[in-house]
Order: structure tokens, then C-alpha cells, then sequence
């Protein structure tokens, strides 16, 4: 039966997890395979101060209330227990009688994998892997750093590619290991971003409603499974970011919510522990144990899984009280203001841990709001986080994009404003899943005109974002132009590389890719005004902006033209800094992309006419709806 004299935990262990400074929890509580005294079985611990008793439930006793857990001595609020002869892939639960009298089953919030949804059983599991990514590892730091070129690849695991003819099914961790890689790595883009792939029970939510903290989704494998996934994405020298949602949970009755019959992993009160929009349950941040769960899942997948960075989700919903509350539905906090101090102060431990024990990775904030310092050091009032998405410069560039041409001048300032506050923050420059479902179209059927005009703006679009700075990202399907918005029960329309438009979108996304990650004037001070300088912004009648783009070497520089117009622009002369042939190395115009082939014939040669300030100038042809890229061969 089960023996209570083992434990996983000593007075340190204790100490710290009271204290809320435990970030290894995951070694301690949960379901362990160990050896005692020769047998094999497992060992089981589970917090749940407000339980009167505990049992371990599964398909090894017949779901019976046969083996209960001892509570520790300490006032800790762990229950534990060895329970011999239960080995890896035992499905179980906890069955908690709560001291009010709430009977409750419940999976393990530390459980390392879970039965296929809607099943909803733990199961005892181990984590042994034998990585072949060592390479990856050793060298991350020149991979993933803020002076690196970031391009990422967003993918949603269950609708990238699937097998119709089998019944439309899923691809596995295992298939997609051998499809994936090839196609990131071909494609150009350094990264991978996945939508979360932490156990959820809707597969609607996208994962964005998690209830297996520390677990993969069994939908496509096994937790070795998604290990060789990532394993061979590093062989292929793409990082790997998970998305990471520690502001919310789901109410489903075998998750987190009221796990000991009481309030335990969210707030009592409905008005800081309920959240309206997402009908879920906030966690309770200023709680020392809560604050021990979420940042030791987040230290989780960058330990064991080997996970290059994490995107932060909703963290505008965690920092502010009143989020998505009307007047009278939200608390203050004790000076009155609407800023959550609990949240802030786990975000900033956060960062600080994940920073701390992994150097080379990366945190990054999905935070639509002005909040200050997001991506500054907790030293100086900062939160911490490594990159900052750039939500402002999605809406307003999108929005200007979906402007018909005729119209566009009287947005320029649309445009050029990001630029103003491009420095603020690292920020990341987003065409995310959220902008091509409910209704918001397809990137390209947002664009307007006809068919010739939209593919035209598309490739505009991705040639203006590639040469903004910031880092990239691109959710999939875009990179071919998918006409239709984003269905995660489907697969991305891939027959649509038939058609020449759509290979030209996708050419020319990975020449982009190719461009920003071999030249330095386009990546190295992304986060620098150092790195950017207008030529000319203000001609808004034209609707054409040109900038130029630099290296730390001040003689690395890329000049970037854009005209947003289907008018061809001829002898349009802007200023250069140097004299010499500057060669066209990307237009977006090129028939090779599908354009209507307008261009310098391979380069302008500089004239000795002073322009904008400079003491030289090019005679330029901007091509219609196009971007040009320019650098100078030779400088003198």
C-alpha cells in the first residue's frame, strides 16, 4: 500500500516554497517514478492546504478511495506518498475531500502529461530524452539575442498541415519534426513561435484556456515526442517560443479551479478572480505558492524542453484591475490606483528568474497598452521582459494598408508615427493569428484594389515590415498569401502554391528573410535609433517615405524606398550619404515576385546633387504599390 515515509522534500525545500521562491517545484510536487528498497513505483505530491483528506485515484485501484496521501507536519499544505508498482503511463487522479465537505477530482497540476481531451485523467510519466541538440545550446546566445536577426514563424501545431485523406486528422509531434524544420529553415525564418501547446481541454481556445501547466498536449504525442520536435528544429538551427499564459485559467471541473474546495489558485472575489471577457478564473499572483506554480512552469520548458524563449500572453489583462471591467466591477488596489501590485511584482520575479538561470532565452510581452519600461531591467523600474510586441504598429499599419490608395495621403501620419515611439521599447513588429480570424479577413483580403493591387500590397506590406525596425513575425499561412481568415479545424490552403501570385508572395517572404538575416544594417541595432534615420517622410501626396537603415559600422547602410500608390514614380531623386553605384538588391515589384517589373535595372550610380540635407542623390523609378532596398557597392 502506500508508504509515507518518503519524501522528496527537505526544510530548505519547505522553506522556499513557503516563502514563494521554489521555481523547481516541478521536481518535488507532482507524480515521480523512483525505486525504494528494489520495487519500482511512484511517488506523489500534491499542495492542497484545505483538504481533509487526499487520495490517489486511477485505473491501477479501480478509481477506489484505496490509497490515501499523508499530510506533511509542517503547515505546508503538501500531501504525499509512495504508492509501489505504479509505473510510467498509470492514468490518475486526486480525489480531495475538502474540510467544508466539497468532494472533488482532480488532475495533477504538475502532471508532465494528460489523457486526449475530452479525457481528462493525469497519467504518471517520465521525462527521459536523449537530445541531439547540443550545438543549438552551445551557441544560443549568437542566435538569440536582442543584436540578432529575430524572424519568426507563428504556427498553430493542430491546423499547419494535416492528412485529409484520414479523416482530416492532425499531424503528429513526430510528422511534423520531419515537415516543419524543412519548411522554417527553407523558408528563411530563425524562429518558430508556437500557439500554447500546454494541455488544454477546448481545442477552440487555441490553447489559450491551459489546465496541464507542465505538460504537452497528448492531441499530437508524447512529451519525447514534442522533445524531438524541437530537437529537430534546433539541428536545424531555428529557435523555439511557446507561447506561455500564466494571467488565466479555465473553470473545468478537474482543472485548477476551487482545488481543495476552496479558492486556492484564483482570487475569492469574482471582481479580481473571475475574468469577464474569457470566462475564466485570474490567478491569485500575490500568493507565494501560486507565485512558486507559474514560474516554476515557465523555468519548466526552458529546462526540460529546451525552449529558446517564452511569449507572454494577456499581460495588459495582469497588469491593470479594470481590465475589461466596467466602473464598479473591479477593486483598486490600497492607494486607489488600478494598477494590479501583486501581478507586477510576479512578472518582474519572473523575468528576473528566467533571466538568471537562462541568460541566452528570451521573454516576450504581449501588452497592448503604453504601460512604461516593459522591456526595461526591474532595476530601474522596468518589468523585465527581453521584447515587447509592437501592437500599436499593427493596428496602425494595417489600418493604413486597408486605406484604397486615392486616400492613403491623407493617413501618412498613420505611418510614420510608429517611429516616434519605435525606440521606446524591443519591440517586435506582429502579423499575428489574432489579426486574420472573426471577421478581420485574410492579410491578403485585407488589402484593397483588385487582385493585381492586392498581392502588390501584400508584398509591400511584409517588403515595409521587413524594413522597419523591430523584430519579425508572420503568422503561417500569410508567407502565401491565404485568401481565407485562419480555421484552426483545417489546414493552411498550401494547393494555393499553384498559382504564380501566390509563389511570388512566398519568394519574395523568403528573400526578406534572407535579406534581414545577412545584413546587419537591417537587424543589428533593431532596438536603437542609432539604426534608423528618415530621409524623407513627408511627402504624404505621394505617398512615399524613404528611410535609411544602418550597422553599427557607419558605412553599413541600406536604403529603404516605399511607394504606396499604384503610380509608378519616375525620376524621384532622394538624398543619399555617399557617393558610388548603389545596387537594387530586393524590389518588391520584380517579376519574380509576380510585379510589374518597374525598377533600376540592377542599381542607380549617385549624383553630385545635393538632396534632403545630403550631398548626394539617387534618380529613382519607384515601382507601383512597391519597396526598394538599396545598397551602396563601394563607398567613397
Amino acid at each position: 500500500m502506500v508508504r509515507y515515509d518518503i519524501t522528496f522534500f527537505s526544510d530548505f525545500d519547505i522553506y522556499l516554497f513557503k516563502e514563494g521562491n521554489h521555481f523547481n517545484a516541478y521536481e518535488k510536487l507532482g507524480s515521480h517514478i523512483i525505486e525504494v528498497d528494489g520495487k519500482k513505483g511512484t511517488y506523489f505530491a500534491v499542495w492542497a492546504p484545505n483538504a481533509e483528506r487526499v487520495y490517489v485515484i486511477g485505473d491501477f485501484n479501480g478509481w477506489e478511495l484505496s490509497h490515501p496521501l499523508s499530510v506533511r507536519w509542517d503547515n505546508s499544505g503538501i500531501w504525499e506518498g509512495f504508492i509501489p508498482e505504479i509505473d510510467k503511463g498509470t492514468k490518475y487522479k486526486y480525489y480531495i475531500i475538502s474540510k467544508y465537505g466539497y468532494h472533488l477530482e482532480k488532475g495533477d497540476p504538475y502532471a508532465f502529461f494528460w489523457e486526449i481531451p475530452p479525457a481528462t485523467a493525469s497519467i504518471v510519466w517520465d521525462l527521459e530524452y536523449k537530445w541531439n541538440d547540443e550545438e543549438w545550446m552551445k551557441n544560443r546566445v549568437k542566435r538569440n539575442g536582442l543584436n540578432c536577426p529575430i524572424s519568426i514563424y507563428e504556427v498553430h501545431l493542430g491546423s499547419w498541415r494535416r492528412v485529409p485523406e484520414q479523416g482530416n486528422r492532425f499531424l503528429t509531434y513526430r510528422e511534423l519534426a520531419e515537415w516543419l524544420p524543412k519548411y522554417v529553415k527553407d523558408m528563411g525564418f530563425t524562429h518558430v513561435e508556437f500557439l500554447p501547446v500546454m494541455e488544454h481541454p477546448f481545442y477552440g481556445s487555441w490553447g489559450y484556456q491551459t489546465i496541464g501547466y507542465f505538460a504537452p498536449t497528448s492531441r499530437y504525442g508524447t512529451p519525447q515526442d514534442f522533445m524531438y520536435l524541437i530537437d529537430k528544429l534546433h539541428q536545424n538551427e531555428i529557435g523555439v517560443i511557446l507561447d506561455w499564459v500564466p494571467s488565466h485559467f479555465p473553470d473545468d471541473g478537474h482543472g485548477l479551479s476551487f482545488f481543495d474546495g476552496t479558492y486556492l489558485y484564483e482570487h475569492q472575489d469574482p471582481k479580481k478572480g473571475y475574468h469577464p471577457h474569457w470566462h475564466s478564473y485570474i490567478f491569485n499572483h500575490g500568493r507565494n505558492e501560486i507565485r512558486n506554480f507559474l514560474i516554476s512552469s515557465a523555468v519548466f520548458w526552458l529546462d526540460k524542453y529546451h525552449i529558446d524563449g517564452l511569449r507572454v500572453d494577456a499581460v495588459a489583462s495582469m497588469l491593470y484591475l479594470d481590465y475589461g471591467r466596467a466602473d464598479g466591477e473591479w477593486i483598486p488596489n490600497k492607494y486607489g490606483g488600478k494598477e494590479n501590485l501583486e501581478a507586477i511584482e510576479f512578472i518582474k520575479r519572473l523575468n528576473e528568474t528566467v533571466y538568471e538561470k537562462y541568460p541566452d532565452t528570451q521573454t516576450i510581452a504581449e501588452e497592448s497598452t503604453a504601460w512604461p519600461l516593459v522591456t526595461h531591467p526591474t532595476y530601474i523600474g522596468g518589468l523585465g521582459f527581453g521584447m515587447k510586441w509592437n501592437m500599436g504598429w499593427m493596428h496602425d499599419t494595417l489600418y493604413y494598408f486597408s486605406k484604397d490608395p486615392i486616400y492613403r495621403k491623407y493617413h501618412h501620419g498613420e505611418l510614420t508615427f510608429s517611429i516616434w515611439y519605435a525606440f521606446s521599447e524591443n519591440f517586435v513588429l506582429p502579423l499575428s493569428h489574432d489579426e486574420v480570424v472573426y471577421g478581420k479577413s485574410s492579410l491578403l483580403n485585407k488589402m484593397p484594389g483588385d487582385q493585381w493591387q492586392k498581392f502588390a500590397n501584400l508584398r509591400l506590406l511584409f517588403g515595409y515590415m521587413y524594413a522597419h525596425p523591430g523584430k519579425k513575425l508572420l503568422f503561417m499561412g500569410g508567407e502565401f498569401g491565404q485568401w481565407d481568415e485562419w480555421y484552426h479545424e483545417g489546414s493552411l490552403h498550401w494547393h494555393l502554391l499553384d498559382y504564380p501570385e501566390h509563389q511570388g508572395i512566398q519568394k519574395l517572404v523568403r528573400d526578406l528573410n534572407n535579406l534581414y538575416k545577412t545584413e546587419p544594417a537591417l537587424h543589428e541595432l533593431d532596438f536603437s535609433p542609432a539604426g534608423f534615420e528618415w530621409i524623407d517622410c513627408s511627402d504624404a501626396d505621394q505617398s512615399v517615405v524613404s528611410f535609411l537603415r544602418k550597422a553599427k559600422d557607419p558605412k553599413n547602410v541600406i536604403i529603404v524606398v516605399c511607394n504606396f500608390t499604384p503610380v509608378p514614380r519616375f525620376n524621384y531623386r532622394i538624398g543619399v550619404p555617399f557617393k558610388g553605384y548603389w545596387r537594387e538588391i530586393l524590389n518588391s515589384d520584380s517579376w519574380i515576385y509576380g510585379g510589374t517589373n518597374h525598377g533600376n535595372t540592377g542599381g542607380v550610380e549617385a549624383d553630385q546633387i545635393p538632396c534632403h540635407g545630403r550631398p548626394y542623390s539617387l534618380c529613382l523609378t519607384l515601382p507601383p504599390l512597391g519597396i526598394l532596398f538599396l545598397k551602396c557597392q563601394g563607398i567613397v
